[in-house]
C-alpha cells in the first residue's frame, strides 16, 4: 500500500506533510506508512475516505482497480444540455490545501 499511498501524492501533487496535516494525523505516521515500517489503521483509511471521496479505497488497500472511482464515469453522459448539445472537455477540482486535479476527456 505504500507504493499506492505515494503515486496518490503524486497525483494529488501534495507531500507528506500537507497529507498528514489535511487527516489530522501526526507526520510521522504518515512517513511510517510510506516507508512501510506500519500498517495504516482504521482511522487512517477513514479519514481518506473523507477527504479524499474521490479516491477509490479499493484500489488504495488492495490495488484493485482504478486510483479514482471516477475515472470511469464519462462527464457528457450525465449531463445534458437542454439547447445546444455541448461535451465538456476540462473540469478543474479545487481542494481546500491549496491542490487542484484537471479532469480533461
Amino acid at each position: 500500500m505504500n507504493r499506492r499511498l505515494e503515486q496518490f501524492l503524486a497525483a494529488e501533487n501534495i507531500t507528506q506533510a500537507q497529507l498528514a496535516d489535511t487527516l489530522q494525523v501526526a507526520r510521522a505516521s504518515v512517513s511510517h506508512i510510506l516507508a512501510g515500517r506500519n500498517r495504516p489503521g482504521f482511522d487512517f483509511i477513514e479519514s481518506m475516505a473523507l477527504h479524499y471521496p474521490e479516491l477509490n479505497l479499493d484500489w488504495l488497500v488492495t490495488g484493485r482497480g482504478k486510483m479514482y472511482n471516477n475515472e470511469s464515469i464519462s462527464l457528457t453522459e450525465s449531463v445534458q444540455p437542454t439547447a445546444i448539445q455541448k461535451k465538456i472537455t476540462k473540469i478543474t477540482v479545487f481542494y481546500d490545501d491549496n491542490t487542484f486535479q484537471d479532469y480533461t476527456q
